[in-house]
This record gives structure tokens, sequence and C-alpha cells, in this order.
């Protein structure tokens, strides 16, 4: 006597279906929902650079201060944008450029400027808060970038 089964062929291929939670086999990755760690960097990076373009960048000693926006900080708020746009992008390689023009110009700006004014020999000058910001900023998207270069994390 034969049996004949009630379940359709779709529960019968559920029911043998390995779980979404399975570990995978030697040499397969598992893909993960949610944005690729590099580009939570590329965004937490490109959002301080931002914050710190409109901040001062420089102290002097006699209480006057520079903010950055009359100087480079204008162009590290406008590539902060590019930083954003990287941390959304869908394609990766289109994201890695967009991160280091971003994060090399939020590093590379603000150091520019110091050596500028130390050449100048200005006295009693620090560093504001706004240059310290930037440069973090940089710092920070420049690490989600090699992020992205290296693949780790989630599917990028």
């Amino acid at each position: 006597m034969s049996r004949t089964s009630t379940a359709s062929p779709r529960t019968a291929r559920a029911a043998t279906a390995t779980p979404r939670t399975a570990t995978p086999g030697p040499g397969r990755a598992v893909r993960r929902a949610g944005w690729h760690p590099g580009r939570r960097w590329l965004l937490a990076g490109a959002v301080v650079a931002a914050i710190g373009s409109f901040l001062p960048w420089l102290e002097l000693a006699f209480g006057a201060s520079f903010n950055g926006l009359q100087g480079a900080g204008l162009w590290t708020f406008y590539l902060s944008w590019l930083g954003l746009a990287g941390a959304m992008v869908p394609v990766r390689s289109a994201a890695i450029v967009q991160g280091l023009l971003a994060g090399g110009a939020a590093v590379g700006l603000p150091l520019l400027q110091v050596v500028e004014v130390t050449r100048l020999g200005l006295p009693g000058w620090q560093p504001g808060i706004g240059l310290l910001l930037t440069v973090c900023g940089g710092v920070l998207m420049l690490r989600g970038t090699v992020s992205l270069l290296r693949r780790t994390g989630a599917a990028a």
C-alpha cells in the first residue's frame, strides 16, 4: 500500500532546508543584514569632520580665534559631504575612492594649516577644537576606507 503525502512540495522543501542561522561550511560566508562597519566609520568620520569645519581652528594668545570656514575648513566641509555620500553609495569601489579623497583632505588640510602657521611664526597659538575634530574625522574616514579595502565585516 502506498502512502500519499498531503504536504505540498514547497513545505517539504522548507522543512528540509537549513535555517538561516546555521553555521556555514568551510569556505562559505554568512551574509548579514546591515551596513559594513567601514561604512559606519566613514559616516561617523564625515559627520565629525563637518562639525569640526565650523568650529575654531586656531586660538591666539590674545584671545582671538580663527574659524575653520575662514580658510581650509570650507574645503573640509565640502569634502565631508563626499565622505557622507561614500558611506551611502552602494558601490564599494566608489565608496573607497570617496573615503580616500574625503579622509585625506580632512587630515591633510588641517596639517597644512598647522605647518603654515608654524612657518609664519605666530607667537602663542594653539590648535582649536575644530582643527582637532576635523583631523579626527579624517582619521575615522580613512579607517573606514581601509576596512572597506580589506572587506572585513558584513557584506560590503
